[in-house]
């Protein structure tokens, strides 16, 4: 007897052997074979009639081979066809496309999808180029003949060749279906389906895979139909759920309770630079109302850059100390918590307290008996504040008191970094204060990280002035430099960015650009999901590709620079394959003003604060994502002169996509990080967008965070509700289904999310 939780080696037409292949896949159970949902749909049932055809549009059709040909021309081998209705006809293409040849005799009957072109050939009026293409079945095939004509038919992401491919996962899935019948057992509430007007589970699988005549065509593609918003919100409602669960259970730990009375707001006072802003004041009164909590604080920070969460995070910190704790930061490089390390010194030395506080600094690049010393303070209580990479999470690393950790660029660690920290042995948990100069838009950042509050410096401290962001092509590049010139000569310095460190080396880093030029015709084309179709690249096509975009780099234009435009000039170099100690030595010298120019990679997006710099020239900026491109202009306009941002872009023979002409429009015409966020989220979609392993996002699905943001906040409101009131409003029936869904399911479908 089949159920959701059989093995799919035991389905009809799997098998050991496709399980394996499955199994890759993360498909395990008839469950997760049937939460594999179609990608898109295609209207078998009424068909475009090719005299209907548009260009520019992607469409479907339904048409008779009437030829094919292998063109052997000298960048590569092209396969072509010619398809046909009636006397209409449409020319395919296919680059690189040997592997077609004599897969197709004239009169079968195709069903292509893909986008329509014109065409001036005597072939037709219109073209494909690259056309997702399926072989329709004969009049013996009565089953695929239900399948894959006449209605709307469900289109997979192939899961592994021609022997996972979409026309397979059709029959196997609709047997699947017709076997469990309306046995799929229930996960929601009765109630809460009646409330929500949701369908069963069971008619939503199915009408998700096979939808019902007359639905319509937009819905299903916009997975807006009934079925798929309540697998969406089924989906979502879990989460929400075990991350409710989470809180909750986090709010009953013991914590450092942390007063703010009158001697420490004054010790505040005396350590502050200047006065705060009123975003600032706000997010430390939510602070320090947590501090006050037996329980442990668990907050995310978020503020634009230059918005000042540093000084917020460091009052925090100062606040542990003055209750007799300790307090951790931890930065994502040794550049940014040297900085940290040295403004926390700068401002606690404001105090005059006797004895002074005692700031460590703790990274991988100091020496052994400096690390070992700085260890056995750190243990012995005798540090304050330490301040550090990776390293404060080492087992060699304990603290006597940790009383506040605080982790500065979350998304740029693992998930389970912070825990370590946070689980270093103390009498009571440590408060959390998680800060990130990465916007992330409420919802999904209460999703992304489920155990945190979230507060937002939304208002920039007085003294900043806006900075001027002008777009200008390569071509005008001795513009560029004159004006550098001018701006060291006015008694100011400069930063240079560049994509890569050597070269276009597949082994750099920080090559952690935007990888959307416009598409190569000597490349086969993508499918929906991102995947290359038919055979692999050839390798004098990708190569010839590679070639095209040949970009700048740092090494090289240091030397040219100094040779040329900027000769007499006192320029450093700073990228990631310096020694930390090299690094520290260029970034010192740039900040005592011994540098004019910085030329560097982005090692430097992060946390380098040189309030004396007012010109960041970003070549290649088509190239940077739109994330990059902010925190890098927010390195100038940290101090009181005019700054200015200039993006250099590459012209012929690679010109600008349309999505990188988005991410510079969007530059020039905003500096509110997030309005950006939002647009890059938009662009890049939330998996590339967070970075979902590292993040800590679970792979959804069914969701999609972006396209079901409010559905998110549904599922949240409901999960809240459900936890405070459902044992009353629901019967326990339903209550009991829904605990044990959740204990069966959670590990397993959302354990990506940080476990408490």
């Amino acid at each position: 007897m089949i159920a959701l939780d059989t093995p799919v080696q035991f389905v009809k037409g799997v098998g050991p052997n496709l399980a394996e292949k499955l199994k890759e896949k993360n498909i395990l159970l008839v469950e997760d074979l049937l939460y594999h949902l179609p990608f898109r749909y295609e209207d078998r049932l009424n068909p475009r009639s090719l005299s209907e055809l548009v260009p520019g549009e992607m469409a479907s059709v339904i048409a008779e081979v009437r030829g094919t040909a292998l063109l052997r021309t000298r960048r590569m081998p092209i396969f072509e066809m010619t398809v046909g209705q009636g006397t209409a006809s449409l020319k395919c293409m296919w680059f690189h496309g040997t592997y077609l040849k004599d897969k197709f005799q004239p009169g079968q009957m195709l069903a292509l999808y893909g986008k329509v072109e014109p065409s001036r050939s005597r072939a037709g009026n219109f073209k494909m180029i690259q056309p997702q293409i399926e072989l329709l079945p004969g009049d013996k095939d009565a089953e695929a003949a239900i399948l894959e004509v006449g209605r709307i038919v469900p289109v997979y992401e192939s899961l592994g060749g021609a022997q996972l491919s979409s026309r397979w996962l059709r029959r196997v899935i609709y047997r699947l279906l017709e076997d469990l019948g309306n046995s799929v057992p229930e996960t929601l509430p009765v109630e809460l389906c009646e409330r929500m007007q949701l369908p069963s589970r069971a008619e939503a699988l199915r009408h998700a895979h096979f939808p019902p005549a007359g639905t319509g065509l937009r819905l299903l593609q916009s997975a807006a139909t009934p079925a798929h918003q309540r697998l969406i919100f089924e989906e979502l409602f879990y989460l929400e759920l075990g991350l409710e669960l989470k809180r909750r259970r986090m709010r009953e730990r013991l914590g450092p309770a942390l007063m703010a009375d009158m001697r420490v707001r004054e010790a505040l006072k005396r350590v502050l630079p200047f006065h705060p802003t009123a975003a600032q004041k706000k997010v430390l009164a939510e602070i320090v109302q947590d501090l006050r909590q037996p329980t442990p604080m668990r907050r995310l920070l978020q503020g634009d850059v230059g918005s000042g969460k540093t000084i917020v995070a460091l009052q925090a910190g100062f606040i542990a100390i003055e209750n007799g704790y300790q307090a951790a930061l931890m930065a994502p490089t040794e550049i940014l918590a040297t900085q940290h390390y040295l403004a926390a010194r700068r401002l606690l030395e404001r105090s005059k307290r006797q004895p002074p506080y005692n700031v460590l600094l703790l990274t991988g690049s100091l020496d052994e008996d400096r690390k070992r010393a700085n260890r056995g303070q750190i243990a012995r209580g005798e540090a304050d504040l330490v301040i550090g990479t990776h390293a404060l999470i080492e087992e060699k690393v304990e603290f006597a008191n940790l009383g506040l950790v605080i982790v500065d660029e979350q998304h740029r660690f693992g998930v389970m970094q912070r825990f370590r920290l946070m689980k270093k042995p103390n009498a009571a948990e440590p408060h959390v204060l998680v800060m990130t100069a990465t916007p992330i838009p409420r919802t999904l950042a209460l999703t992304l990280y489920g155990d945190l509050d979230v507060s937002v410096l939304d208002e920039l401290p007085p003294g900043r002035t806006p900075i001027v962001t002008r777009r200008v092509p390569d071509t005008r590049a001795e513009e560029v430099w004159g004006f550098v010139r001018k701006q060291v000569a006015a008694g100011h310095q400069a930063y240079i960015v560049y994509p890569t460190i050597e070269g276009a080396k597949d082994d750099q880093p920080e090559l952690d650009f935007a990888h959307d030029p416009e598409p190569d015709t000597s490349l086969p084309a993508k499918s929906a999901r991102g995947k290359v179709s038919g055979k692999k690249q050839d390798p004098k096509a990708e190569r010839l590709f590679k070639e095209k975009a040949v970009l700048k780099s740092a090494v090289a234009m240091l030397v040219e620079l100094q040779s040329t435009h900027l000769a007499g000039l006192r320029l450093g170099l700073l990228h990631g394959r310096l020694r930390p100690e090299e690094k520290d030595v260029v970034m010192r010298r740039f900040q005592r003003g011994e540098l004019d120019v910085l030329v560097a990679t982005t090692v430097i997006e992060v946390g380098v604060d040189v309030p004396n710099a007012t010109v960041m020239v970003i070549e290649h900026a088509e190239r940077f994502g739109l994330a990059q491109l902010h925190q890098l202009r927010g390195r100038v306009g940290r101090g009181a002169a005019r700054s200015y941002c200039i993006l250099m872009t590459a012209g012929s023979p690679q010109p600008v996509s349309p999505q990188a002409e988005q991410r510079l429009d969007a530059m020039v015409r905003t500096q509110n990080g997030f309005e950006l966020a939002e647009l890059d989220l938009a662009l890049r979609g939330p998996g590339e967008f967070f970075g979902t392993r590292q993040a800590g996002l679970p792979d959804f699905r069914v969701a999609n965070l972006l396209r079901d943001r409010k559905m998110l906040e549904l599922a949240r409101q409901e999960a809240c509700r459900f936890v405070a009131s459902g044992e009353t409003e629901m019967s326990r029936a339903s209550v009991e289904t829904v605990w044990s869904h959740l204990r069966a399911h959670w590990q397993r479908h959302y354990g990506l999310v940080e476990a408490g």
